[in-house]
Order: structure tokens, then C-alpha cells, then sequence
């Protein structure tokens, strides 16, 4: 390819309001047009990225034994409301009204029309096992469209779905998978680890994600440098100091006048905060639940939904604890009913609390836990924070990493196959459900991803097996006609020898030409010059390398080869 037949003009300042690395460069060297917001148009060197990253997907799929088939991008909403996620997702999904009055989902994923394919086509436990999976579009109403590709209204997306008779059939496939997602990456040049998650809309059982370490993540991942355990905050445990004592002392009162938060409760009686319970009021519909928990730690609320058996619960405004009967500042679950109360796990790793009085001006001291209030679940609700104990290694500390996810896989079980009536036939004749996972990866986040990982501030370093174009041809003197041929003689051999050439043919100064290839990022630069020609060479430069290297012409192929080699670990499978 031509540089001046390419679509696409690159920039040379960062365009305003951009704040991650991937965007900036990727809207800087025209791989990528904003249409709109968290909508964008791939232009061909974004096209050519994502062509091979999806080839190498394919690759490994296929070689895990998936078969490839196309879901519809349109699907009746009642199917949606079958199994609750039209209200799951809520307004992030999209959807429309056909002619006739219908209304239509706009699919952000598949499961529930991969679901009712398989339960006309699989009747028998000799159909089971089978994964299948799709390269296709998605739409989601993302209220934040964030990042360039990171986050945005439509995307493609790999989604594959397993489908078994067990529990271990699944927990097979599952790992087939992983192995599969942890091939890809490695292939792509990409540095991804595997942390464990919450599953989110999609429901199901267990998940894990596949995550960059990068300052520019959205997500914020806990990891433990003694033995590896990683996962999402969403998701993380960890192991909780026990402050309890053997002795209990009685339930008294204590006056503390406009003590309203842990803060001023721990000044004015001069006590840890570790010594204090909160209790925080959560609406779920009508209902409020009071959540108490330790008062050094805080609540995750995606542990508390999960517990709760619900998405739809939101932090209770002042007006509707007063409405409750209830004293903002001083509750407790102390010697008041009618609410559900859900305890963390810390409330027994503790003794001599003090709690809300649910009077104003008022606590109690020496509260313990079960003698002076019963919860009605306990669990753990609480988020991981830097210098917390690792749930597995005691003695070490959790950090808190900033990460992007290029990855998620799922244990769906048989919540959707129950839902939709997917049952096969076992060996007695019995209908059982169909035990199902499901594994994704978005393929635009997965090509900003890697740009996040591999540049500088010239620009994009991109890893071979993804480069939109393997060698950056450059001719300066292009007026001289031994420049111009000797260019095409080199863009012509390499070519025939399977190289994917980028050829910048412009007039244009030796410094934008420079700065456009260092932008661009392919993996090898080559320049043919009216001063190297004198000496019968080209220079031939790595992009991540400052080496430049002088070889005789009649040898460039063979260079660039070996350069190439060095550099793909993981190429294209035959």
C-alpha cells in the first residue's frame, strides 16, 4: 500500500479532549473517525489491525474445537424478557419498533437467542458437548462512552458458548477456553493476566477476566505479589484482621452530641475505627435494608447486590430514612425491627463495639456481635483497599492496580437454559437443562489495548502479528529516478516474499516522513536515501529499538526477515 493512496491524514498535535494514550494516537494516525459519541469508523490501517487480530482469534478457537455460526443483530424483546435482562440491562440496551409495532433488541450479546437455537437442535446427552462462537457487532447505549475504543455504543465482539451435561463438562470447556483466550494474547504480543470478576448482567456462577495492567484502566484489579491471587475489586477477597477479645463488656450508652460520622465518632471517644460499626440504609424497590459493617472497612456494593439478589438497589437519601422512622447519623440495628439487616463478615472478628444509638446525640459502647443484634444475612460486603491481607498469604499485602479487560469468561450454568427451556435427553430419558458458559472478547478494546501497552510519546510500537503492515518503506530524494526505482524494487521483492509493505511515495520532507513512521508504528522501518545509495545500502530500523542498520540492498529481504522473526514469537499459524 501507497501512502498517497491510503485514506486518512495524520495529525501532528493531539487532538483536544483526549485523554488516553490508544486515542490520541490511534485518531493522530487515521486509523479511526468519531461519527459520534462512543461511535466510530475504522479506517483501513485500523481495519487491517483488526482483520488480523480477528484471524488470530478464528485460529485458536478453531483449534479448540469451537465451530463458527452468525447470530441476528435484531431479536423480539420477549425473548429478552424471558429471562429478566431486558430489566438487567436497563436503558443500555438499545432497542426499536418494527412497522407493525413490535419491539426489537438491538443486541448488546447472545446468549438468550443462542440459547433458544440450541433447545430446537439439541435433544439428546449424544448432541452435548459443543462450543460455538461468532466474530460480530454488538450495541450497547453506554451512558459514558469513554476512551476512543475502550468504551463505546457499538463494537465487535468474539462471543463463543459452551454447551454440556455437567458441571465438570463445563469446568472442562471452561479451561479450554481460558487456554484459548491466554493463546490469543500471547499471539497478539499482549501482557494479559487472569483475575476473577463478578459476572454482572450476563448472571451466572463464576468469571473471570483478562486484564492489561495500565495507569489508563478503567478497572481497578487487586493483586497479591506473594502468590499471584488477582481480581477484579468488584470481586476481591480478603482476609480481615481480628480485633476480638475474650471478654464482653456491658451494653451501655454514651452521649455524643452532633456525632454524626466515623470520623468525629473516633476523635470524640478516642477509639480506632475498628472499634466502631456503621451501618448504611440501601433502598432495594420499597424495602430498606440496613448494611452494617466494621467501621475501617467499606462496602462493595456489587458484593451487596449480589447477596441482596438484586441490581436495583440504591443508597437511601436522608428523606427516605426519615421516612422510615429512622435517625440519619445514629442508626443501628440495636433494638429496632421491621428491617432486613445484612452484616459483614468483620462484625465477627470483633468486640466492645461502638454503634449508632438511633437516638439523636446518642451510642452505644461495648456492642458485640451476635449478643446485642441479629443479622438476617452475613456475608462478606465489603471492598478490598490497598494494604489489605491476602486472602491466601496472611502475611502479605494486596496493592491496587489500574487495569484494562480485553477478556471475560463465564459460568452461566443453567440459568438460561431453565429460563428458555434448553433440556436435553440423559441415558434414562430424563429432561435435564443444558449447563452452559460463555466467553468474550471485544476485538476494537483488545487493538486500543495493545496501543496503551506498546508506545511512546513518538507514537505506536506496534507487535508484529497485529501491525496493520510489517515494513515502513521510506524513499527521501524521490525526484531522483535511481530513488524511485530502487524503492519499487524493494517494496516489489519484498513484497513477493510475503513482507506487507507501507510505502511512503509522498513528496514530502524527510522529518514528516520520520515522525509519520515512528506515529504509524509498523515493526520495521526501511529508508532509502540518495546518501546510503552512494554506499550500495539502506538503513533498516526496529521500531522499538534504536539501532539503526546499514545492509547492502541485495540482502534487505533477508534483514527484515530476521528482524521480523526476532520480534514474532507468536505469528499466524499455517
Amino acid at each position: 500500500m501507497r501512502i498517497s493512496k491510503l485514506l486518512g491524514k495524520t495529525q501532528r498535535d493531539d487532538p483536544a479532549g483526549v485523554e488516553l494514550i490508544s486515542h490520541k494516537l490511534m485518531l493522530r494516525s487515521a486509523m479511526i473517525y468519531q461519527v459520534g459519541s462512543g461511535i466510530y469508523g475504522y479506517l483501513p490501517l485500523a481495519w487491517a489491525a483488526l482483520r488480523k487480530i480477528e484471524e488470530i482469534i478464528r485460529q485458536e478457537m478453531n483449534a479448540a474445537g469451537s465451530q463458527e455460526l452468525r447470530l441476528s443483530i435484531l431479536q423480539p424483546k420477549e425473548l429478552w424478557d424471558t429471562t429478566g435482562r431486558s430489566e438487567a440491562f436497563g436503558e443500555d440496551l438499545f432497542t426499536l419498533i418494527d412497522r407493525k409495532g413490535r419491539t426489537l433488541v438491538v443486541a448488546p450479546t447472545h446468549e438468550e437467542e443462542l440459547t433458544e437455537i440450541v433447545k430446537a437442535n439439541v435433544s439428546s446427552y449424544r448432541d452435548l458437548p459443543k462450543i460455538v462462537y461468532q466474530i460480530h457487532t454488538k450495541f450497547r447505549d453506554e451512558p459514558r462512552p469513554r476512551g476512543g475504543l475502550m468504551r463505546v455504543r457499538e463494537f465487535d465482539m468474539k462471543d463463543a458458548y459452551s454447551l454440556d451435561i455437567s458441571e465438570e463438562g463445563l469446568h472442562a470447556n471452561y479451561q479450554k477456553m481460558i487456554a484459548a483466550y491466554k493463546a490469543i494474547y500471547k499471539r497478539c504480543g499482549l501482557n494479559a493476566i487472569q483475575v476473577e470478576a463478578d459476572s454482572g448482567a450476563i448472571g451466572g456462577k463464576d468469571s473471570h477476566e483478562f486484564v492489561l495492567i495500565a495507569d489508563s484502566g478503567e478497572d481497578s484489579i487487586v493483586i497479591c505479589q506473594g502468590c499471584g491471587y488477582a481480581a477484579n475489586i468488584e470481586k476481591a477477597k480478603f482476609n480481615r484482621v481480628d480485633y476480638s477479645q475474650d471478654n464482653y463488656g456491658d451494653l451501655v450508652e454514651v452521649k455524643t452530641p452532633k456525632v454524626t460520622s466515623i470520623n468525629e465518632l473516633t476523635a470524640f471517644l478516642d477509639v480506632p475505627d475498628h472499634k466502631t460499626v456503621k451501618t448504611l440504609c440501601y433502598l432495594s424497590g420499597d424495602d430498606l435494608i440496613l448494611v452494617v459493617i466494621r467501621g475501617d472497612l467499606q462496602i462493595n456494593e456489587v458484593k451487596l447486590k449480589a447477596v441482596i439478589g438484586s441490581q436495583d438497589i440504591k443508597l437511601a437519601t436522608s428523606n427516605d430514612i426519615e421516612n422510615h422512622g429512622l435517625n440519619k447519623g445514629y442508626i443501628s440495628p440495636i433494638g429496632i425491627s421491621g428491617f432486613k439487616v445484612i452484616a459483614d463478615e468483620s462484625l465477627s472478628l470483633g468486640t466492645d463495639f461502638v454503634a449508632g444509638g438511633n437516638t439523636d446525640d446518642m451510642h452505644f459502647s461495648n456492642v458485640n456481635y451476635p449478643r446485642d443484634f441479629k443479622a438476617d444475612v452475613m456475608a462478606d460486603i465489603a471492598l478490598a483497599t490497598d494494604g489489605q491481607r491476602c486472602i491466601n498469604c496472611p502475611d502479605a499485602e494486596l496493592s491496587i492496580r489500574r487495569g484494562i479487560e480485553i477478556g471475560h469468561v463465564f459460568k452461566l450454568g443453567d440459568s438460561f437454559s431453565k429460563d428458555i427451556g434448553a433440556t436435553y435427553a440423559d441415558e434414562s430419558g430424563e429432561l435435564k437443562p443444558i449447563i452452559m458458559g460463555c466467553y468474550g472478547i471485544g476485538l476494537g478494546r483488545l487493538l486500543a489495548a495493545a496501543i496503551e501497552q506498546h508506545s511512546d510519546e513518538l507514537g505506536i510500537k506496534f507487535p508484529v502479528a497485529i501491525a496493520p503492515y510489517q515494513v515502513h518503506l521510506i524513499a527521501i530524494n524521490l525526484e531522483k529516478p535511481e530513488i524511485s526505482s530502487l524503492a519499487e524494487k524493494i517494496e516489489e521483492e519484498l513484497t513477493d516474499a510475503g513482507i506487507e509493505v507501507l510505502y511512503d511515495d509522498r513528496i514530502e520532507s524527510v522529518g514528516v516522513k520520520l515522525n509519520d513512521a515512528d506515529l504509524m508504528g509498523m515493526p520495521v522501518r526501511v529508508v532509502v536515501s540518495l546518501r546510503n545509495l552512494k554506499e550500495n545500502v539502506i538503513e533498516i530500523k526496529a521500531r522499538d529499538s534504536q539501532e539503526v542498520i546499514k545492509v547492502h540492498y541485495d540482502l534487505v529481504v533477508e534483514a527484515i526477515k530476521t528482524l521480523l522473526d526476532e520480534r514474532d514469537f507468536y505469528k499466524l499459524k499455517a
